[in-house]
């Protein structure tokens, strides 16, 4: 690997973890095999262990049986049949978050508990939206925690973004009210509001995200636009009853997948498309700014499978 990776080196690099594990649950299947019974008991049993999740692991085994059933089979193929089959479960999620919303701004709600690298995702995505030349702001609705506040601060200043923001324990609807005029003063594309990630109340959150949604629709009846829950890959099949909670408290629309470099659970993202069929908008692999890109089902798929 070069010494300045490009993203599909360090997506292979990040996923590592992940196509070893699968690799691992595979030993059973070396050289060339015939796709009986057994054989697909070891695929079925390595993808559940991979944290794909049992529906997906499933789903994939039914679809290599009705294809395969009783030919030989190399280890190669194997992967690259696997591969096919976990990029079809990903292909109808994969949709990059797109700046459509007329008349702008575009309002972005960002949640997800705390660790799960939250703010700087917003951070991320605000870049990747640089780059496609929209002009973006962020709001610091995050009031529970001056840490937030200041780190979202730090991140606006270095990707030089404007930011509103407020005094620890402030009104976070008060907030993105002051964000969402100021954003349509100043011609802004995207919005995107950092929002508190304590899930131990799960009725205040919902109170505080019901009291946001009641502030921007008297501003805009279309917003929010997008509610996008970023999610720790570490956390493997605990991100699946994130999603779970999330959807209740708040009508996730979308998802954005963090950590996923080193972890050996990335398989949660096939888990999360098969179980909840949610848009993936982007996943993250890393700590820089550029780290964060559209999700890639194919790409993804074979990175899992192990198919370079």
């Amino acid at each position: 690997m070069s010494s300045n990776p490009s993203w599909t080196e360090r997506l292979f690099g990040g996923f590592r973890k992940t196509s070893e594990r699968l690799s691992e649950n595979l030993t059973g299947v070396v050289g060339t095999a015939k796709l009986d019974d057994a054989t697909l008991d070891t695929v079925e049993d390595a993808l559940i262990l991979s944290d794909l999740g049992p529906a997906a692991a499933a789903r994939i085994r039914a679809k290599l049986a009705e294809k395969r059933f009783g030919l030989n089979i190399t280890e190669r193929e194997l992967k690259e049949a696997v591969a096919e089959e976990i990029a079809a479960i990903l292909r109808p999620v994969a949709k990059p978050l797109e700046v459509t919303a007329f008349p702008r701004p575009q309002v972005i709600l960002v949640i997800g508990v705390n660790g799960s690298g939250k703010t700087t995702t917003i951070a991320k995505l605000a870049h990747l939206l640089q780059e496609d030349d929209y002009g973006v702001m962020l709001a610091a609705g995050d009031t529970f925690r001056a840490a937030a506040i200041g780190q979202l601060a730090t991140w606006a200043e270095r990707i030089n973004v404007p930011i509103i923001r407020g005094p620890e324990g402030g009104d976070p609807a008060s907030i993105v009210f002051d964000a969402v005029k100021e954003a349509t003063d100043t011609g802004i594309d995207a919005l995107i509001v950092d929002t508190a990630g304590r899930l131990q109340n799960k009725r205040e959150l919902m109170d505080e995200l019901s009291k946001i949604r009641r502030v921007l629709g008297r501003l805009n009846e279309e917003a929010p636009h997008d509610v996008v829950l970023v999610l720790d890959a570490t956390n493997g099949q605990n991100a699946l009853s994130q999603i779970e909670v999330f959807k209740e408290v708040a009508g996730v629309t979308g998802l954005i997948m963090t950590k996923l470099d080193g972890t050996a659970r990335g398989g949660v993202l096939v888990a999360a498309a098969e179980q909840y069929g949610l848009p993936i908008h982007a996943i993250g692999v890393g700590e820089k700014i550029d780290d964060l890109r559209p999700f890639d089902p194919d790409l993804v798929a074979r990175v899992i499978a192990g198919v370079a």
